[in-house]
C-alpha cells in the first residue's frame, strides 16, 4: 500500500515538473520569437505571405459559421424574448452577445482548428525533414526566418477574423429575426445601436481577440518546432496544438471576462 502511495506521488510530481519545464520552455521561446521578429518586420513581405494563408484561407469557414451562428441566435433569442414581451431587444441580445464572447471565442476555436493546426503541421514537417536544421548550419536563424512571420500572421489575422465573425453573425440574427420572422427593423438598429457600448464591449472584444491570436500561435509555432521528427511526432504535435489551444481560449476567456465585466 505504502509502495502504491509512493509510486504514485512520483508519477504525479513528473507530471507536474514536467510541465512546469515545458512552460518555462514555451516561455522562453516567446522571448526569442520576439527577439527575433526584427527580422520578420523588415521583410514584411514573409509576413504577408502568411497573412494570406493563416488569415485569408481561414475566411470561408469564420464567415459560414459566424452566418450560422448568428441566425441561430436569433432564433433561440426570439423565442426567449417573446416570453417577456421584449422582442424589440433582439438585436441587443444577438449583437452583445456576439461582440462580447461568441465572436472573439468561437472565431479562435475555429482559427485554432484550422490555421493553428496547418501552423504546426508545416513547421513540424520541416523540423522532421531537416529543413530547420539546414537553416541553422547556413547561419541563418530559422526562430526569425520561419517562425516569427506566421507568429505574427495569427496575432493579426485574429482580430479581424473576429470581427467579420460578429458582422457576419449580426447580419445573420437580421435576417432570421427581421426578415424571417418579422421583427421591427427600426427597433432592431436602434436599440442595438443604443446598447452596445463602444469601450466596454467592443474594443474589450478586440482585446480579447488579440490575447486569443496570440495564444493560439505561440502554442502552435512551439508544438511544431518542438514536434518529434517523425509522422507520429508531428501527428501529436499537431493535436496538441488544438486540444492546448483549445483550454487555453477557454481559460483566458474567464480570466479576462472576470477583469473586464465584472463591476462595469
Amino acid at each position: 500500500m505504502l509502495d502504491t502511495l509512493r509510486g504514485a506521488l512520483t508519477r504525479l510530481g513528473w507530471r507536474v515538473t514536467s510541465r512546469v519545464q515545458r512552460l518555462g520552455q514555451a516561455s522562453r521561446f516567446l522571448v526569442a520569437i520576439l527577439l527575433g521578429s526584427g527580422t520578420a518586420w523588415r521583410r514584411f513581405s514573409l509576413i504577408t505571405r502568411e497573412l494570406y494563408y493563416t488569415g485569408v484561407l481561414s475566411l470561408i469557414i469564420i464567415l459560414v459559421s459566424g452566418l450560422f451562428v448568428g441566425m441561430v441566435l436569433g432564433l433561440q433569442g426570439y423565442d426567449t424574448l417573446q416570453r417577456y414581451g421584449s422582442s424589440s431587444a433582439l438585436g441587443v441580445l444577438v449583437a452583445l452577445s456576439l461582440v462580447r464572447e461568441l465572436g472573439p471565442v468561437v472565431s479562435a476555436l475555429l482559427f485554432a482548428s484550422r490555421a493553428g493546426s496547418a501552423i504546426t503541421a508545416e513547421v513540424g514537417l520541416m523540423r522532421a525533414t531537416e529543413q530547420l536544421s539546414a537553416m541553422e548550419m547556413m547561419a541563418v536563424d530559422p526562430v526569425a526566418r520561419v517562425v516569427a512571420p506566421r507568429f505574427w500572421a495569427g496575432v493579426i489575422s485574429m482580430p479581424l477574423l473576429a470581427a467579420l465573425f460578429s458582422a457576419i453573425g449580426v447580419f445573420g440574427g437580421y435576417l432570421v429575426g427581421v426578415v424571417l420572422i418579422g421583427v421591427d427593423e427600426g427597433s432592431f438598429w436602434s436599440q442595438m445601436q443604443s446598447a452596445v457600448d463602444f469601450r466596454l464591449d467592443i474594443v474589450n472584444g478586440v482585446i480579447k481577440s488579440f490575447v486569443f491570436g496570440v495564444l493560439v500561435s505561440w502554442i502552435a509555432v512551439f508544438e511544431g518546432f518542438h514536434a518529434a521528427p517523425s509522422a507520429e511526432g508531428v501527428s501529436a504535435a499537431t493535436t496538441r496544438t488544438v486540444v492546448t489551444s483549445a483550454l487555453a481560449i477557454l481559460a483566458s476567456d474567464f480570466v479576462l471576462t472576470a477583469f473586464m465585466f465584472t463591476g462595469a
